[in-house]
């Protein structure tokens, strides 16, 4: 899939409404950026685009959110893990297949991802508010 530069969060949100079409409600979405790269906005986005009415907010102390639409959502944060047993004990491994999956700060359970992950590289530019998405697998 080519590049895609966002000028805004509006954007960015825009581009994975747009993106969620390509899926089919089983896949995992692995994230990568660092802190205010747009991952969240992101997941928003695609929340979006499966016809989620919630509040799509980043699961930093809750760990996984989940959201009902077209497709089971599952969005994880995994900033605070640090192990397999730490994935054991949030249940991570009980959501594969059940939904699509959407992974904030993948890098942590880099080993835990399986081969047909969907990579989403994000990264920040010299302007604020552009991003610059690379997604791989898909």
């Amino acid at each position: 899939m080519d590049d895609f530069i966002s000028k805004s969060v509006e954007q960015t949100e825009e581009f994975a409404e747009e993106f969620s079409k390509n899926l089919n409600g089983n896949e995992i979405i692995a994230m990568y950026g660092e802190l205010g790269a747009g991952k969240t906005a992101f997941a928003r986005g695609l929340a979006k685009g499966f016809g989620v009415e919630d509040n799509v907010s980043s699961p930093t102390f809750a760990i996984v959110n989940e959201y009902n639409g077209v497709y089971p959502l599952y969005h994880f944060d995994m900033y605070r893990i640090e192990s397999w047993n730490d994935l054991d004990s949030i249940g991570f491994f009980d959501y594969i297949d059940n939904g699509v999956i959407i992974i904030e700060w993948s890098e942590n359970i880099e080993g835990a991802l399986p081969e047909n992950v969907i990579k989403v590289n994000i990264s920040k530019t010299d302007n604020e508010n552009e991003r610059i998405f690379k997604i791989e697998g898909i």
